[in-house]
This record gives structure tokens, sequence and C-alpha cells, in this order.
């Protein structure tokens, strides 16, 4: 992944690269009427692996839910790991949308740093595919597809934006970007996963603002 690199606002500009998996895929879609039918079975795909889990979820089960056959539900993704692959990519494919929609604020780098995390939290509650690829990303080993290891580039940008903040005198003399980055990261996705499991991510952003209140009295002069 190339390394982010900051712009005269102290925001990232290189991150998130979109993350292709090599694996069976089905047809590219070249009429409308086909990527809808396509994005209808991914968004359902999603929910169920996000609710159900990828061993607990067929594709009869996904079949069923859009109103399918199974073989119409094959002829876009030949098998399930296709399937989660898809939601996997279109979990990461968030990312650098959200990205470029923080930049355009054109904030300072630490609050762009904790706008990330904010809309990543919007992500979690409200999108079923970033919610989906979560799921599938913990239940990496029983899926027989390459998928990429997680937490890396959330790490390396904001290890970015928090450095310039440091340079920026947004930070305390004695912050560590890279720890504070690293440590962000382990307090966010487990914020996320501990909503998750307790209430349905339904409270995950009032969790998350707890945990960013305090980080900013420890990262801020």
């Amino acid at each position: 992944m190339p390394r982010p690199t900051a712009d005269a606002a102290g925001t990232a500009s290189v991150a998130f690269n979109a993350r292709k998996i090599t694996t069976a895929r089905g047809p590219e879609p070249r009429q409308d009427r086909s990527a809808r039918t396509k994005a209808v079975i991914l968004d359902v795909a999603s929910e169920l692996f996000a609710t159900r889990g990828f061993r607990h979820t067929s594709v009869k089960d996904i079949a069923e839910a859009v109103e399918m056959t199974k073989g119409a539900v094959y002829f876009h993704y030949p098998t399930k790991e296709a399937l989660a692959v898809a939601v996997v990519e279109g979990h990461y494919a968030y990312w650098p949308r959200l990205l470029e929609d923080v930049q355009k604020r054109e904030l300072p780098p630490l609050e762009t740093a904790l706008a990330m995390l904010d809309g990543a939290a919007l992500a979690f509650r409200d999108n079923v595919v970033v919610r989906g690829g979560a799921r599938l990303q913990i239940e990496r080993p029983h899926i027989d597809a390459e998928l990429p290891t997680p937490y890396v580039d959330w790490t390396e940008l904001l290890r970015s934006l928090l450095s310039d903040a440091y340079d920026k005198g947004q930070l305390a003399s004695d912050v560590d970007p890279g720890a504070a980055a690293r440590s962000l990261v382990s307090a966010f996705f487990g914020v996320q996963h501990v909503s998750d499991v307790l209430h349905g991510r339904a409270d995950i952003t009032d969790r998350w603002a707890e945990t960013r209140d305090l980080f900013l009295r420890a990262l801020r002069p």
C-alpha cells in the first residue's frame, strides 16, 4: 500500500487501496438490470453473513431471501466464497469513499482522523455491507479464499494523520503518533465489536463518542 501523504490541509491523500481478491467470480454485469440484481444479492448476502456467519449461511438461504433460484444466484456468484469475497471487497471499498468525503471538509489532521472514525461508526451501524464484511473478516479461517489482513490500512492512515497533527502542535509533546494510531484502531474496533455483541451496534455512536473523548484528553496538549 502506498504510504499516505498529506496535502496543505493536513489530510491524508493516499490511503485505503481498493481490495481485489483473487477467486472465482461471476460475469461482469453489462446491463443495468443485471447490475441491480447483483447488488440486491450482495446486500442480502451481507445481511445473512452479518447475522448468521459464513458457515451457517447457504446459497439456498440467500436465494430464498432474494426470491430467486440457486442457479440464478450462482450465475452472478459462482460459489459461496465468491459471494463472501464480494462482500469483503464492498466493505473495504467503503473506506476510500468515506475518506474522500471527509477530506472535502478540509479539517485539520486530528479532526480528520476523528471524523473518519466517527463516519466509520455510522457505517458499522447503518451499512449492511460494512457489517457483513466485518463478520466475514472475523471468520477468515473458515473461508476458502485469501482475504486482506484487517486493520493495517486504518492504522497507517491514522498514523499519518496523527504525525501531521503532532507537527502542527495538535498533540501533546509526549504522544507517539504511531502508538496513538495503534491504540485508536484497537479502541475503535473493540468498541464496535462489543457494541455488536451486546446491542447489535445500536449504541455504537454513543459508545464510540465516550471512548473518543477519553482519547482526546490524553492526546491534546
